[in-house]
């Protein structure tokens, strides 16, 4: 079963606990959401593989496999329009789990009053074919073992 790495340094919360509907839900598929600290953050690749999608504020990586995982930065952060976000890698690029894919400036979100949140999910996949490998409230650095598929 191949792992899901953490993308960013922070504390781990349980999904359910994002101030967003869909995502605590799991509308959006299972995972858990990262509270990064105040600070400028690398989100890394969480796997191995393609990015299928870069926006300013989140990507979603696909391994050779299907397995697909979206880290969304904060939430509602489209709105910024990219400001407080860098970055460094784009759509179709290959990737290996730990790249660089975008700087994070969690002040300025938390300036803007959004939350930084970020939940790190496993799309098209049902719930009990995901688990935690991290606890709730557990310090995690990016390349932490964080999710099981």
């Amino acid at each position: 079963m191949p792992n899901v790495l953490s993308p960013l340094v922070g504390t781990v919360l349980p999904l359910s606990s994002v101030p967003d509907r869909l995502f605590a839900e799991g509308a959006m598929g299972p995972g858990v959401a990262i509270d990064p600290p105040a600070d400028v953050v690398d989100a890394v690749a969480p796997i191995d593989g393609t990015l299928l999608q870069v926006f300013p504020h989140a990507f979603v990586v696909v391994a050779d496999d299907g397995l697909a995982v979206l880290v969304h930065l904060g939430l509602d952060t489209v709105q910024l329009k990219g400001e407080g976000f860098t970055a460094f890698a784009a759509k179709g690029d290959r990737v290996v789990a730990g790249t660089p894919v975008i700087a994070y400036d969690v002040p300025s979100v938390r300036a803007a009053g959004l939350s930084t949140v970020v939940p790190v999910v496993v799309l098209e996949r049902p719930a009990d074919q995901v688990s935690s490998l991290a606890a709730d409230g557990a310090a995690v650095l990016p390349g932490a073992p964080l999710l099981s598929v």
